[in-house]
């Protein structure tokens, strides 16, 4: 069953970057609503690596903006909400830290559980090796019973083990070192409770009041035209690596390669022709198309120019013959 977080989703504000801590809000956005935005934090266990990073997720100021017109997101000054913390109640921040730890209890079960089937299935094969040993041991001993009798010349380094096989033997014969039935095998100590690291404020921050949200994100004028694909359901991602605004990609980038190269201009800017060749050319080369549009501007011949109504064109170009 796919998680569906409460909304309006709380996308943190942090030094001019709005970014998500939530590993359910970014997959929740991701799948519903087509934003994918950048990891840009480190993992865990491999902090010094930088080709696959980890939460939080960075969202561009477009993407912020259009969950918030949709009503899903909410923008919350990070800074001031944890000007709070300081009134915070002994017994809210004790709670919490019961169900901190009452998570990470759950995950140490979970991890000697694992460790206790691996070590029966270990077990398992020790004694299936033993029993195919002992079946072979009998084999060859009826085999010397039935042949003559005859003068043994070379010693049996099986039969006789010497000190270093003897201590092999030690090694893997495990009844002595088997747990007898009263001693519990998934019994935790305190001190083996694994540590939980909480990834978002909320809790133990409340959920942040609508009056406390933000003001809608500052966007580009290429906002309208990013709207636009967004809402004919592409994928849309930052388009640097390919000298563009965004790329837009037909399903989740994952598993599919971009469609678009995206180019944003005013209705009344004047294009360069060699703009519109070198994207041509680079768009077709990286077998892509070259994508450019923007917010048409219509003026009613009564109304004046402020009543004015913006809908988003865009024309798609792609070279011949290369």
């Amino acid at each position: 069953m796919d998680f569906q977080p409460d909304l309006p989703i709380p996308i943190s504000y942090v030094s001019g970057r709005y970014l998500l801590f939530s590993i359910d809000a970014v997959t929740y956005l991701r799948r519903e609503h087509h934003i994918c935005g950048v990891l840009i934090g480190t993992l865990p266990q491999i902090p010094q690596q930088n080709v696959f990073l980890g939460l939080p997720l960075q969202l561009m100021p477009e993407e912020a903006r259009l969950l918030v017109d949709k009503g899903v997101a909410c923008i919350v000054d990070e800074a001031k909400a944890h000007d709070g913390m300081n009134t915070l109640l002994e017994e809210d921040r004790r709670r919490y830290l019961r169900d901190l730890e009452s998570q990470g209890l759950h995950v140490s079960r979970i991890q000697l559980d694992r460790k206790e089937r691996n070590r029966e299935q270990t077990l398992k094969k020790i004694e299936e090796k033993k029993a195919n040993a002992k079946a072979k041991a009998k084999a060859a001993a009826v085999a010397v019973a039935a042949a003559p009798a005859q003068t043994p010349t070379v010693t049996d380094e099986a039969s006789t083990p010497s000190p270093k096989n003897a201590a092999i033997v030690d090694l893997f014969n495990t009844e002595d070192h088997t747990p007898s039935p009263s001693t519990p095998s998934t019994s935790i100590p305190p001190q083996g409770v694994t540590a939980i690291t909480p990834a978002t404020s909320y809790p133990p921050l409340p959920t942040p009041s609508p009056s406390s949200y933000l003001e809608a994100p500052v966007v580009p004028p290429s906002y309208p035209l990013f709207a636009h694909l967004h809402s004919k359901g592409y994928f849309l991602s930052p388009g640097l690596r390919f000298g563009c605004q965004y790329m837009a990609y037909p399903g989740d980038p994952l598993r599919f390669h971009s469609h678009f190269l995206v180019v944003s201009y005013d209705w009344d800017q004047n294009i360069n022709l060699m703009d519109l060749v070198v994207g041509g050319r680079l768009g077709t080369g990286v077998k892509k198309g070259f994508l450019i549009g923007g917010a048409q501007k219509e003026i009613d011949e009564v109304d004046s120019e402020a009543d004015r109504v913006d809908t988003v064109r865009a024309f798609s170009l792609e070279w011949a013959g290369m």
